[in-house]
């Protein structure tokens, strides 16, 4: 009668552990972040305009056509660069909602002060 008492606690105890250590896994789990492309050339960005979600992970890629070009968002506090004909990249997480105007921060020509970006984060 104690043996089966024994086996029975065991099988309960190792059945919790292994839901535990699944309600970990499940928990723990990543996110891969929405990857987003902008390409950027004199005097514009294409895109536009991009629509994220607030708290999933972006992966931001900015693509140079032409010059060196950057993009920042300075209320998100995300900045990337890319080089003549390459690109950059970063990786952040939107964290309020709005709309949120970025702009190239090499300088790239005349035209660089009108190069604008909109980005509106939604729940």
């Amino acid at each position: 009668m104690h043996l089966k008492r024994t086996l029975a606690l065991i099988t309960v105890l190792s059945g919790l552990v292994i839901v535990k250590g699944f309600g970990l896994h499940a928990s723990g789990a990543s996110v891969d972040p929405h990857r987003v492309v902008i390409v950027a050339k004199r005097y514009s960005f294409d895109p536009g305009t991009v629509t994220l979600k607030k708290g999933e992970p972006v992966d931001l890629v900015l693509q140079s056509s032409d010059v060196p070009h950057g993009v920042r968002f300075r209320e998100l506090n995300v900045e990337v660069k890319a080089a003549k004909g390459g690109q950059g990249e970063v990786q952040f997480t939107p964290d309020k909602t709005g709309d949120f105007v970025g702009h190239c921060s090499v300088f790239c020509g005349a035209g660089h002060g009108s190069m604008s970006i909109t980005l509106h984060v939604v729940d």
